[in-house]
């Protein structure tokens, strides 16, 4: 399964939430599973039940510190798909015969 995440305190000022996004990504880093980081989403994939532990660990650690969360989860479950990170950009690519930007 792929999962899609955005995740960021909305009660802080300011403009960047760079080091609370900074605080998830290292949560999803050191959980050991694929993941893509892009400037809008991460991507993680794995098990329903892991991703969505691993997301709740990065809830919890956020809230520690904010009042309120935004969470935002897009989940692709394809049956008996693995790999599918990197495999769909590769799918892409074989139609276009050519690599895109990632």
């Amino acid at each position: 399964m792929l999962f899609q995440l955005t995740m960021f305190p909305t009660d802080k000022k300011g403009e960047s939430s760079s080091k609370d996004v900074a605080r998830v990504i290292d949560i999803i880093d050191k959980s050991g599973l694929p993941y893509k980081v892009s400037s809008m989403s991460t991507v993680i994939e794995g098990s329903w039940e892991t991703v969505m532990k691993l997301i709740n660990r990065a809830r919890v650690a956020l809230r520690k510190n904010h009042s309120r969360i935004y969470i935002s989860i897009t989940i692709d479950d394809r049956k008996g798909a693995v790999g599918r990170i990197s495999g769909k950009i590769k799918s892409v690519e074989k139609q276009l015969k050519r690599e895109v930007k990632s």
